[in-house]
């Protein structure tokens, strides 16, 4: 008898990071550590594309910044930067109200009622950041994150001629030298086809890979994608086109950021916007709650409805009553059964 990959029973919150769970930028703390003032980073990582393109080159500017932190290494400015080091600036990262907070009590709204538990629905929460992830790993929220996509750095690339060579040692000097993986707002879909097809627990499927939707581990329609604005709208049109949930959220205290919130909802994009605000009582914390278990109500019927149609009535007696029929059944049952089959 065929059976699925998975049982469908996830229900997947996926995150950006910067602006949705933080008011600012990660790097924040990165900065304040070497002396960088962060608005001349910024201003001037804005300007690379254009910089660059005068003199013939063309480069990504949703990842621009990265380079242009291991330009700062190069030159000194963050003299032995390593990800040790990127993991401990991680936990002065500041969240918004609410968070990490909110990561622990959403879990209890998939076992708030019997019919959940019956069903062992699970709540994941995935981030999936254009951000460094070494901070992100070093962060408050950590360790209740199933997994982070993020950027990563490399410190000691290997040499050429490495086949050849025994291991060196990794110094603990080490600086980074090197981009390892990166995350720009269009890769970012590909995560969340990972959480979708389950790539990222069970690394025999590939995610690019044909499989059927009764076979993915976690279906777009259980899928809530909440972020802050108009550069993840190619995550938000992958979740929303295909059933799923989608917040926007705002800073309260920066009126263009509610604006552009407004234009998402009023474009489609979004199916709800609320405060950066995930504290017990919050609008926001109201909605995703609701949205939670609105997926949790729907697979239970979902579940329910299969088994109903998997199971055939027992065969009747022509003429019979619904009286007699009960009467005959109970009269035909052995006096010590403890168990139907």
């Amino acid at each position: 008898m065929p059976t699925t990959l998975f049982t469908q029973n996830i229900i997947a919150c996926i995150w950006d990071f910067d602006k949705t769970l933080i008011p600012g930028y990660m790097q924040g703390p990165l900065f304040r550590s070497y002396g960088v003032d962060e608005r001349t980073f910024w201003d001037e990582t804005n300007k690379l594309v254009e910089t660059y393109l005068k003199r013939g080159y063309r480069i990504s500017g949703e990842i621009g910044y990265l380079n242009h932190i291991l330009t700062h290494v190069l030159s000194g400015r963050m003299a032995k930067l390593n990800r040790k080091i990127l993991f401990e600036l991680g936990r002065e990262i500041e969240f918004y109200p609410g968070v990490p907070e909110f990561f622990v009590k959403s879990r209890e709204f998939v076992s708030a009622k019997p019919e959940y538990q019956k069903h062992e629905l699970q709540l994941e929460h995935y981030i999936v950041s254009t951000g460094i992830s070494e901070m992100i790993r070093g962060s408050a929220v950590a360790p209740y994150v199933e997994r982070i996509w993020g950027c990563d750095f490399i410190e000691n690339p290997l040499q050429p001629g490495f086949l050849e060579q025994k291991e060196f040692d990794l110094g603990a000097d080490a600086e980074i030298a090197q981009l390892g993986m990166v995350i720009d707002n269009t890769t970012k879909t590909r995560a969340i086809f990972e959480i979708n097809k389950g790539t990222n627990k069970n690394a025999a499927l590939d995610v690019n890979a044909k499989i059927e939707a009764e076979d993915r581990r976690v279906p777009f329609q259980n899928m809530i994608y909440i972020a802050d604005g108009p550069s993840d709208i190619p995550s938000f049109s992958v979740v929303k086109g295909r059933g799923g949930k989608t917040l926007g959220v705002y800073n309260p205290q920066k009126p263009e950021e509610f604006r552009q919130n407004d234009d998402l909802l009023r474009t489609g994009r979004i199916d709800y916007f609320g405060k950066a605000d995930y504290q017990e009582g919050s609008e926001t914390h109201s909605w995703l709650r609701l949205q939670i278990q609105s997926i949790c109500d729907r697979i239970v019927a979902d579940r329910e409805a299969a088994v109903a149609a998997r199971i055939t009535r027992p065969p009747r007696h022509l003429n019979s009553s619904a009286e007699e029929e009960a009467a005959r059944r109970a009269a035909s049952q052995p006096k010590q059964a403890t168990f139907l089959e």
